[in-house]
């Protein structure tokens, strides 16, 4: 039986180096080539992030809120469809243009849009004097 190493329970003691950077480091140098790019390059790579969040992640999120509540979702003869059941449709309903599907997808990204927009202004604008 080969030598353990690390601690009794046979854990490492320090986790093994990622490609010879630590985590840290890469995140920051992430960050760093992240600040670099123009600003319209930022803004269209956040709203691409967002976007895709609303293409996958939405109809996902919608079956498990919609089954906890209202039960499971059927599709056509199936009474139990899964997830997938769902995202289908969803990608179908987005393929057939319908304004509601489109909503769901680019929600995000507008909420999120929103939100930036108003921390914004909040940052412009001048600070009520304190009596």
């Amino acid at each position: 039986m080969p030598a353990r190493r690390g601690d009794a329970r046979g854990e490492m003691s320090t986790p093994p180096p990622i490609d010879g950077m630590a985590p840290l480091a890469r995140l920051a140098r992430v960050r760093e080539r992240y600040g670099a790019l123009p600003r319209a390059r930022r803004e269209l790579t956040i709203f691409a992030i967002e976007l895709l969040f609303g293409l996958i992640a939405m109809p996902f999120l919608i079956w498990y809120g919609g089954s906890r509540v209202l039960g499971p979702y059927t599709h056509g003869d199936n009474p139990h469809a899964g997830p997938f059941a769902l995202a289908g449709d969803f990608l179908l309903g987005l393929l057939h243009g319908s304004a509601v599907f489109w909503f769901v997808a680019l929600g995000p990204a507008l909420l999120l849009s929103l939100v930036r927009l108003f921390v914004a202004l909040l940052r412009v604008l001048p600070s009520a004097p304190r009596d």
